[in-house]
């Protein structure tokens, strides 16, 4: 539990970021493990001063945020070159990455604006076109290990969309779908739900923590665990306001529709569908969204099943390919490596081993046996749902198919204690947001992580060389390999979270190497990462190259088209306007500074 001295946790009843009560206790002890090991202060005063964007003075700048501060309001408008806060995953900075790979002031903002509607959104971006300064939106700023709140281009002002554009606009219980604003997260739907006394009728999908964005999550592409698990599929309708510099507002799908009534039930509309373009770029900002929720399915029933070697990596995922695409196996369950299992618990790496290098096989066995799953190398954790004589049924084909794995266990749910990482799963899965997965970035002092996130079929050869590229950069890099197979549809994430010591230079430079380098061999094998850190954008986005790089040429067709001066979110995706593109800001590794060799002049713009 946090010690007395530690500031409350902040309540959905305090602000549109906080945690419902009920997971309250849970949050304040996460706090105080965390703070447990942790050695960075809270507070660090900033070397370099104010990071201002590359192309304009300090005195044109400061000039240019006090007519801001003009149109938006003082208290609306604030400046950040003083010091900096990195708090942690409840009270999180929204000026940088607080678990950062590089130099914290190396991905810094320059100033915050809080919009508190459309209009100010519009304004803002107007201003942005006038000074030909940098924004960047975010919801929340809470995607932790693909670089937080953080933006590509230092000195960029942020464009905090959450703290006053956070309502829940329509939730229909009839077309089970909802509209909201970019501050609304998992934990105010949920809490909203159940205020409205619909808990019991319609779910949410939350990911592993409920603190995100629903927006923003759904902007990243980003999956729960429920059969609605991938959120972007689960969308319908987008409201946008584009970057140029009339900053046109524009709605998606049968938003396009002037008084449609089908705006949050069909996402397609008529003529070409434009939502895509919008996820996972940097072509406009979203102010509204439209989201499906999930009808109750009348039941359901958590299981996992345990595997004795790593080996049986390669036939479990033969077996659960069939089972997953004829939604026998129904939701977007993992299948966790044995160490991660033993992370979560919490506790930091010191207790179990004290040793340098990757923890060995058999101290991690052996610490598991002394646990309520045992001694594994794989743990499955999934969900059935319906009516009891329907999960019957799909739970003794899945029984009977993961029993050919010899050595598998069931474990009974009756004999697991209530703190066990089981009942987390199976919150989760039944579209309660939860407070448990937090807990592994204890396992180094200073937690901090990145994701190698590659994509590949549900085939255990591809299991088995992901697995094992993995295996080899970590030990090279003598970091811990915990790996998670998030399996979709007829596609699979492998999630590979990479802890480490933020205070630690070398750590974070190991790191870096380390996920680079799966990276690249994930490439060479053929697959592509789904989402990554923003440090890793340009690596990533340059290993889609087919015919000579053909889509990211599209993409700056796109971008230089809708955002002619170049004001949002620059690199955001690997994807640069033309003011930036090639003058050296793309990072592949090893560099010392994030910034270019400047921007273009100003007669290659479009000014206001």
């Amino acid at each position: 539990m946090a010690p007395p001295n530690f500031p409350q946790t902040p309540t959905l009843g305090d602000t549109h970021s906080g945690i419902p009560s009920y997971l309250l206790p849970k949050a304040n002890n996460a706090k105080g493990l965390i703070y447990d090991g942790k050695t960075a202060p809270d507070f660090v005063p900033l070397t370099r001063g104010l990071a201002v964007p590359q192309g304009i003075s300090k005195a044109s700048f400061l000039s240019a945020v006090h007519h801001l501060k003009a149109l938006l309001g003082t208290e609306n408008v604030e400046l950040n070159d003083t010091e900096i806060k990195n708090g942690w995953y409840m009270e999180h900075p929204n000026t940088h990455d607080m678990m950062p790979l590089l130099h914290t002031e190396e991905f810094l903002a320059s100033a915050v604006v809080y919009p508190g509607s459309v209009q100010d959104v519009q304004l803002t971006v107007k201003w942005a076109n006038k000074h030909l300064i940098p924004l960047h939106p975010i919801s929340i700023g809470r995607n932790l290990g693909y670089g937080g709140a953080a933006p590509r281009v230092r000195g960029s002002v942020t464009l905090d969309l959450g703290r006053r554009m956070n309502k829940i606009l329509d939730i229909n219980a009839e077309d089970y779908t909802c509209l909201v604003e970019p501050g609304v997260t998992f934990y105010a739907l949920y809490e909203e739900l159940q205020r409205r006394g619909l808990g019991d009728k319609m779910w949410i999908d939350t990911p592993d923590l409920g603190g995100g964005s629903v927006i923003g999550n759904t902007l990243d592409r980003g999956v729960g665990y429920t059969p609605y698990g991938d959120h972007w599929a689960m969308h319908s309708g987008l409201e946008v306001v584009l970057p140029g510099p009339e900053a046109n507002l524009v709605r998606t799908g049968m938003g396009g529709l002037d008084g449609g009534n089908t705006w949050q039930v069909f996402p397609y509309g008529f003529g070409p569908s434009s939502d895509g373009i919008f996820s996972q770029s940097n072509f406009g900002i979203v102010t509204k969204m439209g989201m499906a929720l999930m009808p109750n399915p009348g039941g359901y029933e958590s299981f996992m099943y345990t595997f004795p070697r790593e080996s049986d990596l390669a036939p479990l995922i033969d077996i659960i390919r069939p089972l997953r695409i004829s939604n026998i196996l129904e939701n977007v369950a993992q299948l966790r490596h044995g160490l991660q299992t033993l992370s979560v618990k919490g506790h930091p790496r010191t207790k179990f081993y004290k040793g340098s290098g990757p923890v060995p096989e058999n101290v991690w066995r052996k610490e598991l046996q002394d646990t309520a799953t045992g001694e594994c190398a794989w743990v499955y954790y999934g969900m059935s749902y319906g009516p009891a004589h329907i999960r019957k049924y799909k739970l003794d084909v899945i029984h009977s198919e993961f029993l050919r794995i010899p050595g598998a266990k069931k474990i009974d749910p009756s004999t697991l204690p209530a703190d066990e990482y089981f009942w987390s799963r199976d919150r989760i899965a039944s579209g309660t947001p939860d407070f448990e997965e937090l807990l592994w970035v204890n396992w180094m002092p200073n937690g901090a992580h990145i994701a190698f996130s590659p994509v590949s079929p549900i085939r255990g050869p591809d299991a088995t060389k992901l697995y094992e590229l993995a295996k080899k950069r970590h030990d090279e890099a003598g970091i811990d390999l915990m790996p998670a197979f998030c399996v979709g549809l007829r596609e699979m994430h492998l999630i590979v979270e990479i802890v480490f010591d933020s205070e630690d230079e070398g750590m974070r430079a190991r790191a870096e190497k380390c996920l680079r380098d799966m990276i690249d061999d994930a490439a060479a094998l053929g697959y592509g990462e789904y989402r990554t850190h923003l440090a890793l954008m340009d690596q990533v986005a340059g290993t889609y190259n087919w015919n000579d790089g053909a889509l990211m040429k599209m993409n700056n067709t796109l971008k230089d088209a809708l955002d002619p001066n170049g004001i949002l979110a620059p690199g955001r995706c690997g994807i640069w306007p033309a003011r930036y593109r090639n003058r050296g800001w793309e990072l592949k590794g090893g560099e010392k500074s994030t910034e270019g060799d400047g921007v273009a002049p100003l007669p290659c713009v479009t000014k206001i």
